[in-house]
């Protein structure tokens, strides 16, 4: 009698394993390492998407991505990111102000951002201004226009670089709020222009705007219609719904366009752990940063709740929706040689990638890609270098040490001239193969909406 049951849990596990592992033709059953080729020719699709869903990790390099990996789960684990099944490279050099036609090797995050943005190469500190201050259309501007729903969310102030470069055109990164435009008095609107970048966020209207940099939106516009109010004000004018916490975003309705602003400056850190030292630490854990309360929602929740409105707004339209998510402080904590809230971040970045990825299996007819803006400083090194270390015990059990060494540690690190990875899946996602330009992202997501 224990032999028939043996013998019938035997065959159960083998027809449930069957059931759900579609096994290639080509591979033997077992086989760790299948052919590919079946798999990558069905990823390439041609044609439009009717949604095109743009995930950027700022200052996330192959080796914030490898760093982040280990530490989560392991070496031998694979993110979310890391499951797009087409991937390629791309070239992130700025020009130089003064002279265009050279290069500029290391750019910030406005002329990336103005890279996939408009297509154009700008230099560093411009926000989607050609070199000599024209403002040139964004594909948040070319989408809204064709009649697409729009979304721009990011763990930063919405007036940083890479949400900004998507509503607004000034001539310098700095010009956040209408107190704020020293170095922009071509945009200034007492002088004609269109505004600080707060307030030509909200002129923009997109239908979802979630991050931090609430005290810009505080700020008293100058001139205008709307002088004497605040750029919120403004926002409330124009019919946005505003919400400051994560209890009035989960209550927003769709029917409206939603203006969240969490936190006064950039959102808090997910982690905190070790500060490097120039003689290296013990080994460590990252923990959960008590200091962020439940007030601010996490990226991945900014994430689900722009896609749900969004997915609700175009259900019955013919035209689908763009949205931006950044998970925006990666770079921020490689900039502060601060590995555990880096990784934090990255992960937390993993989890809104897994919210687009799960949105995509029930709507294939959306391009999803994952990139970074610009490489950064974290290094994984063997032991303790001529710079700052931190030792961490990743989810392997294993030791890894990171090493910065661009700054002192009470400077920032610097950014790195590396070209970046680039993942996408969906229509037109064969674009990214091989190693491409970053101002060719933006002719990929164009085609894809047909804008």
């Amino acid at each position: 009698m224990s032999v028939l049951r043996s013998r019938r849990r035997q065959v159960a596990v083998v027809l449930a394993a069957l059931s759900v592992v579609a096994v290639p033709a080509v591979a033997v059953a077992g086989d760790s390492h299948p052919d590919k080729t079946r798999a990558a020719k069905h990823a390439i699709k041609g044609g439009k998407a009717r949604n095109v869903i743009l995930l950027i990790g700022d200052g996330m390099g192959d080796s914030e991505i490898t760093i982040a990996r280990n530490y989560q789960v392991g070496a031998a684990g694979r993110l979310a990111m890391d499951t797009l099944p087409l991937s390629g490279a791309y070239t992130t050099y700025a020009v130089q102000k003064a002279n265009p036609s050279l290069p500029d090797y290391v750019t910030d995050s406005a002329a990336s951002g103005s890279g996939w943005s408009t297509g154009h190469k700008t230099y560093n500190g411009a926000i989607s201004v050609l070199p000599d201050g024209k403002p040139v259309p964004t594909i948040l501007e070319l989408a809204e226009k064709a009649g697409f729903r729009t979304g721009d969310v990011t763990t930063a102030e919405l007036q940083d670089a890479t949400p900004a470069v998507l509503g607004s055109h000034v001539v310098s990164r700095d010009c956040k709020g209408p107190d704020a435009m020293a170095a922009c008095a071509v945009n200034d609107k007492r002088n004609g222009g269109a505004g600080s970048i707060a307030e030509q966020l909200v002129q923009t209207r997109p239908d979802v705007l979630l991050g931090g940099g609430k005290q810009y939106f505080d700020q008293t516009v100058k001139a205008g219609q709307y002088q004497g109010m605040t750029v919120l004000q403004q926002a409330q004018a124009g019919d946005f719904q505003i919400v400051t916490d994560a209890a009035g975003l989960a209550a927003a309705s769709g029917d409206k366009p939603i203006l969240g602003a969490f936190a006064k400056n950039n959102m808090d850190l997910e982690w905190t752990g070790p500060t490097p030292t120039l003689t290296g630490t013990a080994p460590a854990k990252c923990v959960v940063n008590a200091a962020r309360t439940a007030a601010q929602p996490h990226l991945a929740d900014m994430a689900g709740k722009a896609l749900q409105v969004l997915d609700k707004q175009t259900r019955h339209s013919r035209r689908g929706f763009f949205l931006q998510i950044e998970g925006a402080s990666i770079d921020k904590q490689d900039h502060a040689a601060n590995p555990c809230g880096q990784i934090g971040e990255t992960v937390a970045f993993d989890a809104a990638v897994r919210k687009a990825l799960d949105y995509q299996r029930s709507h294939p007819d959306t391009l999803v890609v994952v990139t970074a803006d610009h490489g950064h400083t974290s290094q994984i090194v063997e032991s303790a270098t001529l710079g700052y270390t931190a030792t961490l015990t990743t989810y392997d059990g294993a030791n890894m040490t990171i090493s910065y060494a661009t700054a002192p540690i009470t400077g920032s690190q610097q950014h790195t001239g590396t070209q970046v990875r680039i993942a996408a899946g969906g229509p037109q996602a064969a674009n990214v193969l091989g190693v491409t330009n970053q101002t060719d992202l933006f002719f990929t997501m164009k085609r894809a909406l047909g804008v």
